[in-house]
C-alpha cells in the first residue's frame, strides 16, 4: 500500500465515522470508518519509513 492507498482509505474511514447517517443492518459503520482510519495511518506510516530508507540505501549523486 502507497501513500496514495493510505490516504484514500483514511478519508474514506473518515468519511464513515464521522458524516455518515446511515445505518446498516449486521455493520457498525462508525467502527467500521475507525479501523479504516487506523489501517490508513498504520500504511502511511509505513510507506513513510520505506520511501526514508529507499533514499539512504540510493548512492550519492556524482
Amino acid at each position: 500500500m502507497y501513500i496514495g492507498g493510505s490516504l484514500f482509505l483514511l478519508a474514506i474511514g473518515a468519511i464513515l465515522a464521522f458524516a455518515v447517517q446511515d445505518a446498516v443492518n449486521g455493520i457498525d459503520l462508525v467502527t467500521t470508518g475507525y479501523i479504516l482510519m487506523g489501517v490508513g495511518v498504520l500504511g502511511l506510516v509505513l510507506s513513510l519509513i520505506l520511501a526514508g530508507r529507499a533514499g539512504r540505501d540510493a548512492p550519492p549523486p556524482r
